[in-house]
Formats: C-alpha cells, sequence, structure tokens
C-alpha cells in the first residue's frame, strides 16, 4: 500500500467546518484517510505555514468538444503565439483562451484544479467532447447536456404528450450521451432563429412550436427533478448581453417557483438601460433576487480585460455579436437538429465603457451575493476569459484595496455607473475554498469530492500563504491526484488522468422504440449509431455513475 502525509499545514475544509486547522491529511490507495490510520507512508509533504485545501472544482468551463477545436482554428495564430516549453510533461501545444486538450489539464493542475466540467455538451457531438475530455490530463471530468432547442423535445412539449414522456425522453438522452447534468441554452430561441426569429423574451412563444421558454424551462426543471439528479437545471437564459435583461433574469428566477434552479454566466444577463449610455448594472437587483430565493444558484461568468474567443450555442446572440469580432471573422452553425454553435473572436479593453461595466458588474455580483454556498467562480472560459485568470480574480475579490485600484484605471463613465467602491465586502480564504471546491462539490453531488475528510478522493492541494493572493493561487506548492504527487512548486511532476462523471437514470422502454423512428425518419441515422457505449469514455475505465432515483 501507498501513503502519502501532509503535515503542518493549516487545513481549509470549510465542507467539515475546519478552517485554519493545523492537523496531518493523510492519502492512501488514492483515498483520504484517518490520520492515525494509515500504514506504510512512503512520502511525506511538509506543509509548515502553507494552506492545504481539497482539490478545485470547475463547475462552468467549455474545454471540449466540436466548438473547442473550431475555436482552435479560427484563432490559429494564437496557437502560435502561445506555445508551451518543452518537456517531460508538458510539450503541451499553443493556445490561451483555444489551449489543446493537454494544456488544459496543465494549467488547470498548476493552480490546483482536480475537476472541471463542460457545460455544453449537444447531443450529435456528445462522442467528440468525451473522446477530447479523455485526452484531458489530471481532470476529473464530465459534460451537461444542451436540450431545450431540439425538435423531438419541443414536439413533446407542444403535442402535450405530458411530462413523463419528457422525463424519459431526458432519460433516454442522458444515458445515450453519458451526461451528468441538463443545460439549456436560450430556452426555444436558438430553435426559433431557424424561423427567422432574432430575439426571445421568456413568455414568448416560439414562431414554429407555439411554445414559450418559461414552458420550456418549467417542463426540464420538473424532468430533472423527478428524475433524481443532484445538479438542477444549468440554464443560460434569454438574452443574453441585451441592455435591459435584468428584468428577464429576475422574471426567470420567479419562474422557477420555488425550484430549484442554477443560472450561469449570470454577469451577462445583469444589464440595465439606465443612464445617457442606456446601458447599466442590474447586479444589485439581480443579487437581492438571489438572496431572497434559496432554491437559485449562480455562476457569475466574469470578465477580464484582454483578447478571448466567445464560444457559444446561443446563435441569436452569436449572430448579433458578429460585426464586434475581433479579429473580424467568425463561425455559426446548425449542428443536427439538436442546437447550434456561434464562435465570435472578441477582445475586452479596459477603456471601453461597456468592457468596463460588464467587469465591474460581474465583481459586485460576487461581493452582494450574500451565500458562498450559491456562488460559483467563473469566467465562463473562454467566453469572459480564460480560466488562467483565475488568479487575479481571487486577487480582486480578496483584496479590496487592489480592486479599487484596478477600478480606478477605468473610464470615468464606466465608474461613474457602477456602485463598486461602496461595497466594502473582501472575500476570505474559507469563501474562496467554498466557491471553488465546497460548493461546486455540492451542487454536482461530488459526496466524496471537494472535502478532506476521511473516504474523500485523495485530490488534495497545498498552498504557501502568500499575502499576495494572485500568486499564491497561480501556482500551487503541491497538487496530489487521486493520491500521485503530479505537481511540485507549481511543476508538472508526473502525469495521470481523471474520471469522467455521468449519470444513467431508467426510462420506459416505450421510448426506445418512439427515438428509433425519430431517428429513422428525421435524422438518417440509426438511434443505436447515437448512442455511446461505456468503452468509448476512456476506453471504459475511470468513469464514475452517480445514482439517481426518480420521484412522483
Amino acid at each position: 500500500m501507498s501513503a502519502i502525509r501532509i503535515t503542518g499545514g493549516k487545513v481549509l475544509d470549510p465542507a467539515n467546518g475546519e478552517v485554519g486547522v493545523v492537523r496531518d491529511v493523510v492519502i492512501q490507495d488514492g483515498r483520504i484517510v484517518a490520520a492515525d490510520a494509515a500504514e506504510g507512508v512512503t512520502e511525506t509533504i511538509d506543509a509548515s505555514g502553507g494552506i492545504v485545501m481539497a482539490g478545485g472544482i470547475d463547475i462552468h468551463s467549455h474545454i471540449a468538444g466540436g466548438k473547442s477545436n473550431i475555436a482552435r482554428l479560427l484563432m490559429v495564430e494564437e496557437q502560435r503565439a502561445f506555445r508551451e516549453p518543452q518537456g517531460p510533461f508538458c510539450a503541451c501545444g499553443g493556445g490561451l483562451s483555444t489551449m489543446t486538450a493537454h494544456a488544459t489539464g496543465c494549467r488547470y493542475a498548476e493552480m490546483g484544479f482536480t475537476a472541471a466540467f463542460e457545460p455544453a455538451v449537444v447531443a450529435a457531438n456528445a462522442r467528440h467532447m468525451h473522446a477530447e475530455m479523455g485526452d484531458i490530463p489530471f481532470l476529473d471530468t464530465g459534460g451537461y447536456l444542451v436540450l431545450g432547442n431540439d425538435d423531438f423535445l419541443l414536439d413533446l412539449i407542444a403535442s402535450g404528450s405530458g411530462q413523463q414522456a419528457v422525463n424519459d425522453y431526458v432519460a433516454w438522452m442522458l444515458k445515450a450521451t453519458k451526461c451528468m447534468a441538463i443545460k439549456i441554452v436560450n430556452p426555444g430561441g436558438i430553435n426559433a432563429f431557424k424561423f427567422n426569429a432574432r430575439k426571445m423574451d421568456l413568455d414568448e412563444k416560439n414562431p414554429h412550436y407555439e411554445i414559450t421558454p418559461r414552458t420550456i424551462l418549467q417542463t426540464l426543471i420538473k424532468a430533472v427533478t423527478q428524475l433524481g439528479l443532484t445538479h438542477p437545471i444549468h440554464l443560460h437564459g434569454c438574452n443574453l448581453g441585451v441592455p435591459g435583461n435584468e428584468q428577464t433574469t429576475i422574471d426567470t428566477i420567479a419562474a422557477a417557483e420555488g425550484m430549484p434552479l442554477h443560472m450561469t454566466h449570470v454577469q451577462f444577463h445583469s444589464y440595465g438601460t439606465e443612464g445617457d449610455r442606456k446601458f447599466s448594472s442590474g447586479a444589485a437587483r439581480i443579487a437581492e433576487a438571489v438572496n431572497k430565493n434559496p432554491n437559485i444558484s449562480i455562476d457569475v461568468g466574469q470578465i477580464m480585460f484582454g483578447q478571448t474567443v466567445t464560444a457559444s450555442a446561443d446563435f441569436m446572440s452569436q449572430h448579433r455579436n458578429r460585426g464586434i469580432a475581433s479579429p473580424s471573422r467568425w463561425i455559426g452553425m446548425d449542428i443536427e437538429m439538436d442546437a447550434a454553435c456561434g464562435i465570435v473572436p472578441f477582445e475586452y479593453k479596459d477603456k471601453s465603457f461597456v468592457n468596463a461595466l460588464q467587469w465591474a458588474i460581474g465583481l459586485e455580483l460576487f461581493l452582494l451575493v450574500e451565500d458562498p454556498w450559491r456562488i460559483f467562480l467563473t469566467t465562463d472560459h473562454p467566453n469572459g476569459a480564460p480560466f488562467t485568470t483565475y488568479p487575479h480574480l481571487i486577487k480582486l475579490l480578496m483584496d479590496r484595496q487592489f480592486r479599487e485600484e484596478q477600478f480606478g484605471r477605468l473610464s470615468k463613465a464606466a465608474r461613474k455607473h457602477s456602485n463598486l467602491l461602496e461595497i466594502k465586502r473582501e472575500y476570505t480564504l474559507e469563501e474562496i475554498a467554498i466557491i471553488t471546491r465546497a460548493a461546486p462539490a455540492k451542487i454536482l453531488g461530488l459526496h466524496d469530492r471537494g472535502h478532506l475528510g476521511a473516504g474523500g478522493v485523495g485530490d488534495v492541494v497545498v498552498y504557501r500563504d502568500d499575502p499576495d493572493r494572485e500568486a499564491m493561487f497561480a501556482k500551487a506548492a503541491y497538487v496530489v491526484k487521486d493520491g500521485t504527487v503530479i505537481v511540485k512548486n507549481g511543476e508538472i511532476v508526473d502525469l495521470v488522468y481523471g474520471r469522467t462523471h455521468q449519470v444513467a437514470p431508467e426510462h420506459d422502454a416505450s421510448m426506445d422504440a418512439k427515438l428509433d423512428r425519430w431517428f429513422d425518419e428525421a435524422m438518417g441515422f440509426k438511434a443505436k449509431t447515437f448512442k455511446l457505449s461505456d468503452s468509448e469514455i476512456r476506453g471504459g475505465q475511470g468513469t464514475v455513475t452517480h445514482a439517481t432515483e426518480r420521484s412522483a
């Protein structure tokens, strides 16, 4: 048996109520065990003066799938500009917002992250997505299946087939694509684009199916709840990026009617129309609504200044933004009647009034939402910024003086439209551990991750307790993945691979026959070729299937 003992560090484990407790953390055969239960310790890590946390978990990061490859093709100059050095473990290729699969794992691991989840799996591309995620080292991964614009589902709802039929379809699709949660992107809006609609409000009927985004959202919330999935609907709402969409976001929170709902990259959905520019912050209203509704959780989708590439299934928003692409190129497509894909490169500039205010809005949300268990650290990689900007974002949240200095560099017009200077809150290390570890594990149902209790997976990180929090979180002192040391002093020292997380809820057998006919008649290929086999997921090894239980 192999064991690692991490000694002398301050343990920060909010899931188990430990904040700054100095104790040993022992990992034996890939699992955390009680410190006095370990046998045959083979390595001791001296973490004296350091902070010990569970491995980081990114709840929303576009790391794989067709859109990632398309973005790489569109931004080939970035691949050339950001080349990683050759080495025993990191001949990684290039990219920053469009980095390779291998580089993705390396950059996350260096920062102390051991899991990241792809939030937009189009069913027709699921096989590609899993193949690409299988090439990402160090990270546990999993995908959220995009539903809400697929014709089979919309027809089920429009024809009055009933909630049970929808539940069976959702279960069939999750099982077929080996995904772990359901994502909705602009419910009904992507489908409506094909019928010449260019925007969709929450209660506007799809021009073909004559059902509203509200109906689609509520139907899928019920499906996920009744199927027993841990993660609630992961919602990219209507009117992303449109001034005035704060009201749509408020109305969407109300539309959940107390049922669990996760709203993603909410910064892009928090815009008002006040002021002479008709663009203002709605963060205070959104945060107030989140604070009052414990069924709602959000991630922010913080923007950071610099070049990136936006990649989204929301073809409405990408079509609208194509004119401001930088560089001036873009790609858009419909994908097998499932969803769409739009790639628009973009550079966020601190001298831009809109971009500066977007930056401030994201920070306002982080600081005004009171419960750290219901808000998550994201940049909607790569849409708001590459995930490698997380250490800088953490410093902005923890260091008020630094935040105010950065705010002071913005234009006077942008500063006038933000209340950021009035917010005195600074995140604590405990809160950072919650929003990057304990809370993501909880909402995803990863019961043996995100904490340092006995029985937990041996994903453990040691950080130097540096007053400069950006430097602290940029390079971990040690990272242990499943009981193997993979990072020392910020450098990759070993190569291991994580697991794929999925669910496989049961469905009524009649759905098989219905979908067999659908694939024959509408899709032009067999349902059996659409389904992924277990052997296609990391070669049949390293998968975790989470239990679900249907409810009435």
